[in-house]
């Protein structure tokens, strides 16, 4: 999350991805970095035992997402 307000803050857009399990931890320390509105996507969790190809499916599957939202 400091990688990606860092950038933002360089005018660089920026989108946080991580796994489902982490949606309330993104929420609190995007907040206690001042900025809660980031642009956050998630993916399934768990992702450390996943097959390549599910990697690519979930890869896939919110690969639209992130471009919307780096876009927006």
């Amino acid at each position: 999350m400091h990688d990606i307000n860092d950038l933002e803050i360089r005018g660089i857009p920026a989108v946080f991805v991580a796994s489902d399990q982490f949606v309330d931890a993104a929420s609190a320390q995007s907040t206690s970095l001042g900025f809660p509105a980031v642009a956050r996507v998630f993916t399934p969790h768990p992702i450390q035992d996943r097959t390549d190809d599910e990697m690519v499916a979930y890869a896939d599957a919110a690969f639209d997402q992130i471009v919307s939202k780096i876009t927006s």
